[in-house]
């Protein structure tokens, strides 16, 4: 079942607590951190989970400081989407949040991105995407399914940021 919390502005600490401590433990291997996800939009309906994209001087690079990560309760996933390094955070057994740590030259085109500035941009996305996560939730769908649920609608308002921003559409879900 997937559980669903109205907006926390208490969210945005929470990023900004775990960025402080990241910042520390990559030091000048990531010379950008940003709060992505649902947690990241004011008013939108999320899994309470701090989403955090990094930008990599490289991927391999950043790779070498997996124990400071670990230090900070990061595990890495190595079955993660291709292009970036994934970790998850894991407290009293409650995900809590998830690293994404993407290479430079990916970070002005990322998705993730765009979808987060989009959202924050337009309330009618913002009402349309928290009705759709809500029915989903209310339907008993979780994990693999609920992301599938989402994805047509999560193309449609993609599509709709990178066309503002004259970049062609491509697949939200890498593979």
């Amino acid at each position: 079942m997937t559980i669903l919390a109205e907006y926390d502005e208490a969210w945005a600490a929470r990023y900004e607590a775990l960025a402080a401590k990241l910042r520390e433990a990559f030091g000048d291997t990531v010379t950008e951190l940003e709060h992505i996800g649902s947690t990241a939009v004011p008013g939108l309906v999320a899994k309470p989970v701090i989403d955090i994209a990094a930008r990599a001087v490289s991927l391999e690079v950043a790779s070498g400081k997996d124990l400071e990560l670990a230090d900070l309760g990061f595990q890495h996933e190595p079955a993660g989407p291709p292009g970036r390094r994934t970790y998850t955070r894991v407290v009293d057994g409650i995900l809590t949040s998830n690293l994404h740590v993407f290479p430079a030259d990916a970070w002005d085109t990322l998705n993730q991105r765009i979808l987060r500035d989009h959202l924050r941009a337009t309330p009618e996305a913002v009402r349309r995407y928290s009705e759709l996560k809500r029915r989903l939730a209310t339907e008993g769908l979780s994990g693999f399914d609920y992301t599938t649920a989402k994805t047509t609608l999560i193309q449609e308002l993609t599509d709709d940021a990178r066309r503002l921003r004259g970049l062609p559409s491509v697949p939200v879900w890498e593979t």
